[in-house]
């Protein structure tokens, strides 16, 4: 198992592999690194990390260098540490990996446990949170951005270590408090928070002289260095003290928030629906609301708006119920509640004209004074609130047109709206905060049963626990549903239940109910109705895409439509939260709505239109593929493909073979779709895609050293093969079979299913393809230990490719020929057939093939005792192979590389070179890595004292 990583940024930056501190290398590959992690999981682009290293005067080679820098990086840390998205870079953090997320998950726990009255609790997690910071931060990184966010981190500290200081208070640690104070005002003169708390701390000491010299000095300091007078909540304790105020000897007791009392003739509303007890999770979204409001239950200065969307079902409105009787007590005006029905099935959504009307009711307002004109009565509405501190939560919007009326005019209130809809209006315009909330987290989702089953009942069955939260998909509205099931059925084992989720085609059936507004379909089937129907024939259709996620040009082919116009109805599919966008330009569904797709297809669109949309989307994968793969790998001998489908449209690429080329990028964000899309072609029947998108994808899976998955379609692929009765297919399928048979040490195999190849090729007069199964050939022979066999073959593929006069292909079978004669001892032979090789004019644009040669020539110079020359052209070999990012293939050469440092008396370096070996064959799960690991054990045995 690999050891975990850990990292710290509260302080100098530093990095541990399980208990071993890694050196981070040179300062600017430690700002790399450190600005990595200060994304916190987020894609960093390129030029904004250049920007942050390098300042905006960047030099051209910076981006250069930052290759470079996250080259190394992920050679000490491992090639997974760091991951390519796009156009920049990510590092997955977590609470047990980064100090800085340990730090915020710890401040939100005290928080909710504060709020929760446990106040004990919250100063344990506060002092722990603390405890991550280890000096200045982001020590060792140097530059403007890494101060400003030196700072940024540091406004984190000063404000957790407030809250800690005001929970200790809160305790009666009054006396140790006020000595940290001071110190503190006299770091942070100008914080007149630390004042006021020292000021409190004084006087719950018995010092009120002290605690009045306090406030003296504030409004001595303020007026010298700013030219003002201490804020009103300094001046407000100042007063408490001098008048001594009894509510000052003790902390405060924790107490439920409530709103102002009502007065005799005008009751203060407080219409807040009752908050959910079994609420779990969303402590991140709800710090994110905690910080839309000032400290210390200041009065807001500015409107408030937060903006809470997602898709039906997630639980927005209970969230915002939640929040809100978190903070209704600063609104001591009132609370009120409209649902605007935005997507009820049952009516059309509240006017923002009856909405108004219901609200100036609610805040006093006699129905029969109010104006007729609509401006009037938004005027009306606005003058009401003025000077007030009211809370606002505008339930279930259809969109910002409705809301826009109801903002208040004037500061000091907060409005709360949910929506399935984005309401990206109300956001560009209106200045709301968007708040987005996804499905619970499986550990939020195991919380919510064990808060509606209980403890006992969860922990005896925890299999069938996470089967109930996998087909629930960890939607809460759906957990609820079967949480209400199972207390129903007391008696019945949760098992029971599993079964009724687990139905396919009927699977929202288990989660059905009379009430429609807990019917995950009805939910479902609100928001479907809303859709254009353009828009809704899209959504319908998604249920037949392979899965788990589309592109633009893959959703417009399944459409049959153009890009621009599939754009519109993505955009309006995202915005009713129908369909996510996960990461910039791929789009996805929930789980359960692809099924309520599935219903709604299987209802009301033919099963012809099904295969037509079918048929072009599979289109799009193959020629896509097809396409990618030429690009990928030019010398590849082509297959040819039918003509794809009427309002198809694929991808196009232009030839950069290697892993850092528009092609590869595709196969990568697209690799998971092409494997479920081969399935999903021999389920229905298309045996010819089936085996030409196993054939397409089939190198790329090769050079990823992704053997299992390239096995495993290749299989499905034959399968359709023989089906068709096709030999020449039937013969490309061995072919990739018989790679993933060498590549999982069955050789015997392997060299089997590839004679089979030649004989099929042969007998079809393929002569390309029966020279290249050939060369494939000699590679089996070869680790059987057949070396005339494999020199035979490689010699029948060269002069097959020189008949033909492919120069590329020559090149490569020079090379198999070089290399059988170097096995044999031949190794001046050897020599002078690679270097011819290299002679070849298209070589320079074959960066995968000029490796391998520079490989074998290694090799070759190494048994004549050229040894500077081979690691040298090793070297050269292994900067190739590293470009194309051909794992296994720069093992080998690691491997060999090694044994020549280890033969001249470089141990040092020969453990450097096979250790890196070691580390790639073991990801990949290389039969190589026993021989590999071999090596080093008998170096390290046989060390030379020093």
């Amino acid at each position: 198992m690999p050891e975990q990583l850990r990292f710290a940024v509260l302080g100098p930056v530093r990095g541990w592999c399980g208990p071993d501190e890694v050196d981070l290398g040179p300062p600017k590959q430690r700002a790399v690194l450190a600005m990595l992690l200060l994304g916190e999981g987020a894609q960093v682009p390129v030029d904004a990390l250049v920007d942050a290293v390098w300042g905006t005067g960047s030099p051209g080679s910076a981006v250069s260098s930052l290759r470079t820098y996250v080259h190394r990086l992920r050679r000490l840390l491992g090639p997974l540490a760091i991951l390519s998205v796009r156009d920049g870079y990510q590092m997955h953090t977590s609470p047990e990996s980064l100090d800085l997320a340990a730090f915020r998950d710890l401040v939100a726990r005290a928080d909710r446990a504060r709020r929760d009255g446990d106040v004990k609790t919250a100063a344990r997690h506060l002092d722990d949170a603390l405890a991550h910071w280890q000096g200045t931060a982001l020590g060792g990184v140097r530059g403007e951005y890494a101060q400003a966010q030196r700072e940024r981190l540091d406004r984190l500290r000063l404000s957790a270590l407030e809250a800690s200081l005001a929970v200790r208070l809160e305790l009666g640690e009054h006396t140790d408090v006020a000595r940290e104070l001071a110190a503190l005002v006299a770091q942070h003169p100008l914080d007149e928070r630390f004042r006021e708390m020292l000021m409190l701390a004084l006087y719950r000491s018995g010092r009120q002289a002290e605690a009045l010299v306090t406030y003296r000095e504030a409004r001595a300091v303020l007026a010298d260095e700013l030219g003002v007078d201490p804020g009103p909540e300094l001046r407000h304790m100042f007063e408490r003290i001098l008048r001594a105020d009894a509510g000052l000897i003790a902390p405060p007791t924790p107490t439920p928030a409530h709103p102002a009392a009502p007065t005799p003739d005008q009751p203060t509303p407080a219409q807040l629906p009752a908050d959910l007890p079994a609420f779990v999770g969303r402590a991140a979204q709800l710090a994110q609301l905690d910080l839309l409001l000032p400290g210390n239950g200041e009065v807001p200065t500015t409107i408030v708006v937060s903006a809470i969307a997602g898709m039906a079902g997630v639980g927005k409105s209970t969230f915002a119920v939640h929040w809100a009787h978190h903070v209704s007590s600063r609104f001591p005006d009132g609370q009120l509640h409209i649902n605007l029905r935005g997507f009820d099935p049952a009516g059309l959504p509240v006017s923002p004209d009856r909405a108004l009307r219901t609200l100036l009711e609610s805040l006093g307002a006699d129905p029969l004074s109010l104006p007729q004109d609509a401006d009037a009565l938004v005027a009306c509405y606005r003058t009401r609130l003025a000077g007030r501190r009211v809370l606002l939560l505008l339930d279930n919007a259809r969109d910002a047109q409705q809301v826009r009326p109801l903002l208040p005019a004037s500061p000091g209130c907060l409005v709360i709206v949910t929506s399935r809809n984005r309401l990206s209006g109300l956001i560009a315009a209106d200045g709301a905060q968007p708040i987005h909330l996804d499905v619970l987290s499986a550990t939020e989702a195991r919380d919510f049963l064990v808060r509606r089953l209980g403890a006992d009942r969860v922990a005896a069955e925890p299999t069938a626990v996470d089967e109930i939260i996998e087909h629930c998909a960890r939607l809460p509205l759906a957990l609820s549903i079967a949480a209400a099931r199972a207390l129903t059925r007391s008696g019945f084992p949760l098992a029971s239940l599993v079964g009724e989720l687990a139905d396919g085609q009927n699977r929202l059936d288990a989660f059905h109910d009379t009430d429609t507004a807990v019917d995950v379909r009805a939910v479902f089937s609100w928001s479907y109705h809303a859709l254009t129907p353009a828009a809704a024939r899209l959504f319908r259709l998604i249920a037949l895409h392979p899965g788990p996620d589309t592109s633009l040009t893959a959703a417009a082919s399944l459409a049959g439509l153009s890009a621009p116009h599939t754009h519109q109805l993505l955009t309006e599919l995202t915005h009713s939260h129908l369909m996510d966008e996960p990461v910039p330009g791929r789009y996805a569904a929930h789980d359960l709505l692809r099924t309520y797709a599935g219903e709604l297809a299987r209802a009301y669109d033919a099963p012809e239109a099904h295969h037509a949309a079918r048929v072009r989307v599979l289109d799009h994968y193959l020629h896509s593929a097809h396409r990618a793969g030429r690009a990928y790998s030019p010398d590849r001998p082509a297959i040819v493909l039918p003509a794809p489908s009427r309002g198809v449209r694929a991808e196009e690429f232009a030839p950069q073979p290697g892993h850092s080329g528009p092609a590869a990028a595709w196969f990568d964000a697209e690799r998971a779709v092409l494997v479920a899309a081969i399935r999903t072609a021999a389920a229905h029947g298309l045996d010819t895609h089936t085996w030409q998108l196993a054939w397409a994808v089939g190198h790329y899976l090769d050079r990823k050293g992704l053997w299992h998955d390239l096995e495993a379609t290749q299989h499905i692929a034959m399968e359709a093969a023989e089906r068709l009765g096709d030999p020449r297919a039937q013969a490309h399928v061995h072919q990739g079979l018989a790679r993933a048979a060498t590549d999982l040490g069955r050789v015997e195999e392997a060299r089997n299913r590839m004679e089979r190849a030649v004989e099929l090729f042969t007998a079809a007069g393929d002569v390309t393809a029966c020279a290249e199964s050939n060369r494939a050939l000699s590679r089996a022979a070869e680790l059987q230990g057949d070396l005339e066999a494999a020199l035979a073959h490689a010699q029948q593929s060269l002069a097959l490719h020189r008949a033909a006069g492919h120069s590329a292909r020559t090149a490569a079978a020079l090379n198999a020929v070089g290399w059988c004669h170097t096995l044999l001892g031949q190794h001046q032979q050897a020599l002078d057939h690679c270097q011819e090789a290299l002679t070849i004019k298209e070589l320079p644009d074959r960066p995968y093939l000029n490796a391998d040669i520079w490989d074998s020539i290694g090799l070759a110079q190494h048994h004549l005792g050229r040894y500077t020359e081979a690691v040298a052209s090793y070297e050269q070999a292994l900067v190739l192979f590293h470009e194309v990012g051909v794992a296994h293939a720069e093992a080998g050469t690691l491997s060999r590389l090694g044994d020549t440092h280890h033969v001249v008396g470089r141990v040092a370096s020969a453990r450097e070179a096979w250790a890196e070996a070691l580390a790639i064959l073991e990801r990949l799960g290389h039969p190589d890595a026993e021989a590999t690991r071999a090596k080093l054990t008998g170096l390290t045995e046989n060390r030379p004292c020093s």
